[in-house]
């Protein structure tokens, strides 16, 4: 009987926590990872690794912050951060996850369009308006827990369909097993790489899973989280293997062209109701999670409380910005990697904000608390991300020529920068332990 109860709970631990995993497979996963596989095989494969591993992490980190204290990350941080003089932080962080979630809610929309346009083509302002229409009325309802629910049953069937495919596709295990395993920036990759991370270890993820592991133990928590993020990291790998095989330049039909075959043309529907089915779920998704991070970053304003004034202002702008670059009929491919790329560049900054609430003895004691293990994988997670947003800033640098030719330096610059700054911030860290 025990063991029959073990089971069960930590399968239910498993579809707890599918959820995060569900959030991170969306139009910004298919996209960047089908055409980081049709543009460079799989020699970025890595990087969906380290980003599904470092989401474990994260998210396992978080998680713990509630258990212990019985309060979300983003309240942790405004206590944290309420004494005079540093009022500005839980302000700058809120102003950070907007404009991620902001570049996010772009790509959702954009993408749920591409799905529906495979399934019927009809003018792209009806699509718009009827996708914005139904996020915003089940936003300001409230009643969105039913509906997030089948969408993901949605993007759950697109992702099996994805593993069919990807076994069909003819790779060698040598082959695999290099991308995997052998970082490599093979030139012009770097934007990507950045967006696969971004798209992987999605920054509002942590405020919004936060209260998840609710009256589970440590390790039905544990479990749960790990499974249910690596089965959605062989997904998005999956969807890189399948990207791989298309010969032509990436679109959305030549994924779903390649992802139907001769054999299997109802996958092609499969394929454009799962990418609409997660866009819709992800353009639900970004603005909650905005008006969640500003709830739990300013607990004590009324107005931010649910459904207060700001609360609701924040993810109606969220949403708008969506809607706007779906009028404007921007080209979706380019805006969601680009969207995606924003977010693995500003994700340092929440990893450097967690490792301090995390690795805190006055927040977190005992069989909650911070191993080694913890700090060491934390650094290195910020190290990485860090090294990533450097060398696409000074990418970007170098193509304007305002500072003149970068490149032959680029990844020396990055690697340089990315090491001052996680070392002052260990040394920040390292006063704070000792002052204690």
């Amino acid at each position: 009987m025990k063991t029959r109860s073990l089971r069960k709970n930590r399968f239910a631990s498993i579809l707890l926590w599918s959820v995060i995993a569900a959030a991170f497979i969306g139009p910004g996963t298919i996209t960047t990872a089908g055409k980081a596989g049709a543009t460079y095989g799989t020699a970025l494969i890595w990087a969906l690794v380290f980003s599904t591993l470092a989401t474990i992490v994260l998210q396992e980190g978080v998680a713990r912050i509630y258990l212990a204290t019985g309060r979300p990350l983003g309240t942790i941080l405004a206590e944290r951060y309420s004494t005079s003089g540093r009022q500005w932080i839980p302000m700058f962080l809120f102003i950070s996850l907007f404009t991620g979630c902001a570049a996010y809610e772009a790509g959702n929309i954009l993408g749920a369009i591409a799905g529906l346009d495979l399934m019927a083509s009809l003018p792209t302002w009806f699509w718009v308006v009827a996708l914005s229409t139904t996020a915003g009325l089940l936003l300001w309802n409230g009643n969105i827990r039913l509906i997030t629910r089948v969408l993901g049953g949605m993007v759950a069937l697109m992702g099996i369909a994805f593993l069919l495919a990807s076994i069909k596709v003819d790779l060698s295990w040598k082959s695999l097993m290099h991308g995997a395993l052998i970082p490599e920036l093979p030139a012009g990759s770097a934007l990507l790489v950045v967006a696969l991370i971004g798209t992987t270890i999605v920054p509002y993820n942590l405020f919004l899973g936060s209260r998840l592991g609710a009256n589970q133990s440590l390790q039905e928590m544990r479990w749960g989280l790990g499974i249910a993020i690596i089965l959605g990291g062989i997904i998005s790998i999956a969807v890189l293997i399948v990207g791989s095989s298309i010969d032509e330049s990436f679109s959305f039909a030549a994924l779903a062209n390649k992802l139907s075959g001769d054999e299997l043309l109802w996958t092609k529907w499969l394929f454009g109701l799962g990418l609409a089915g997660a866009g819709l779920s992800s353009a639900i998704t970004a603005p909650l999670a905005t008006a969640i991070a500003g709830r739990t970053l300013f607990p004590d304003k009324p107005q931010w409380q649910e459904n207060g004034t700001l609360f609701r202002a924040s993810w109606m702008t969220v949403l708008s910005i969506g809607f706007l670059f779906g009028i404007l009929d921007v080209k979706p491919v380019p805006a969601i990697i680009l969207a995606q790329a924003l977010n693995g560049i500003l994700l340092p900054v929440v990893t450097i904000f967690l490792f301090f609430a995390v690795s805190d003895p006055r927040i977190i004691k005992g069989e909650f608390a911070n191993s080694g293990l913890h700090n060491i994988l934390f650094i290195i997670i910020t190290l990485v991300t860090t090294f990533l947003g450097y060398y696409q800033i000074l990418g970007a640098l170098d193509q304007t020529g305002w500072v003149g030719k970068l490149e032959s330096w680029r990844f020396g610059l990055a690697s340089g920068l990315s090491f001052v700054s996680v070392g002052a911030i260990l040394l920040l860290w390292l006063r704070k332990q000792l002052q204690r």
